[in-house]
């Protein structure tokens, strides 16, 4: 199983005092996260994709080339990239990019994203919300087979044999789905043959075996080998020396973006109680010590039916510079030791 981290660069509030920290040291903060998950041995680095105060990612193949000039082996990815409001070409052109630069360590997961600001801002309708994905990850595909393309489509002018540059480092840049609760979305991810990111951000891992057999089922009758159809996990997680430790690093500043978050959404504010339930035996939250974290890893990857890669998202607990890097530093040296020796007996 890879292990990793995916990152929103959040931007969050001193609880004491309401203000915010500078972007530019929370940059720098950022980029040093990169760098100690590159040094104790984690897999995969994700940074998302949002058009909102609360985070610094609008731009995540920027922050995924500067992590790459300070790292030499973990994998850098989107996590995830809003493919439906972007142009494709210029998405494969910046993760070009980035494989050059990293020597081949670059990754995309795509999807259509939970939050919808990339639309209006780049003058898209929302009503077109799955056609324009269904339309650019054919685009995005063909690109990657291909360096001289000739496509059409609705949403975009065509393509007549233009030469797309720079070819990525490797033979193939590796493309995900990213993908939620919605069925359609699974079954498309299989029948394509494509590696498969669920958002798992509360509620249960169980809640979602239905959807990832549906996922592996549509790849199967579309003909594709059971190693193509590989499944990844992206979870709130957080490590910590103490179980009371992680889960008290990672509430304040959960709590205050899903509040956030809830109210436009006409959520009712979240409890400690909530936070608490889904960090236990039952939820889908990553968080506690490292025998505990990796017991539920272990957990949630037979619950799915086998799982090829869990990504942390840890953003929340930014509040806390230390307790980040002393979650990556534990998350390395301490829970994936324990998962991969487990998986490999």
């Amino acid at each position: 199983m890879e292990i990793g981290i995916d990152s929103f660069a959040a931007i969050l509030p001193d609880p004491a005092t309401g203000k915010l920290p500078s972007p530019t040291v929370r940059m720098a903060e950022l980029i040093e996260e990169v760098e100690v998950a590159d040094r104790v041995g984690l897999d995969v680095f994700g940074i998302g994709e949002h058009h909102r105060g609360e985070f610094l990612d609008s731009a995540p193949t920027v922050i995924l080339a500067a992590a790459a000039a300070r790292t030499s082996r973990i994998r850098l990815t989107s996590a995830v990239t809003v493919l439906s409001a972007a142009d494709p070409v210029r998405v494969f052109q910046e993760f070009a990019t980035l494989d050059l630069i990293s020597k081949g360590r670059a990754e995309v997961v795509v999807g259509r994203g939970s939050f919808v600001e990339a639309y209006p801002l780049f003058g898209l309708n929302t009503r077109d919300y799955d056609d324009l994905f269904a339309e650019k990850l054919d685009l995005l595909l063909r690109l990657g087979e291909t360096t001289n393309v000739t496509w059409e489509g609705r949403f975009r002018p065509p393509l007549r044999g233009q030469g797309v540059f720079p070819r990525p480092h490797q033979p193939q840049l590796p493309i995900w789905i990213g993908v939620g609760g919605t069925p359609q979305s699974f079954a498309r991810a299989g029948t394509l043959g494509l590696p498969l990111m669920v958002a798992i951000i509360g509620g249960s891992f169980e809640r979602f075996r239905p959807l990832v057999d549906l996922y592996r089922e549509a790849g199967k009758l579309a003909g594709h080998g059971a190693e193509t159809l590989k499944v990844g996990v992206h979870a709130m997680g957080f490590v910590g020396e103490t179980e009371a430790v992680a889960r008290d690093a990672f509430f304040p500043g959960w709590a205050h973006l899903t509040t956030n978050i809830g109210r436009e959404r006409g959520w009712s504010p979240p409890t400690r109680q909530q936070f608490e339930a889904m960090a236990g035996p039952e939820g889908a939250f990553l968080i506690g010590d490292p025998k505990t974290v990796a017991a539920k890893m272990l957990q949630a990857s037979e619950t799915l039916g086998g799982v090829s890669r869990i990504t942390f998202q840890m953003s929340t607990a930014s509040l806390d510079t230390a307790a980040m890097k002393t979650s990556i530093e534990l998350l390395g040296t301490e829970v994936a030791p324990i998962v991969r020796a487990t998986r490999r007996a």
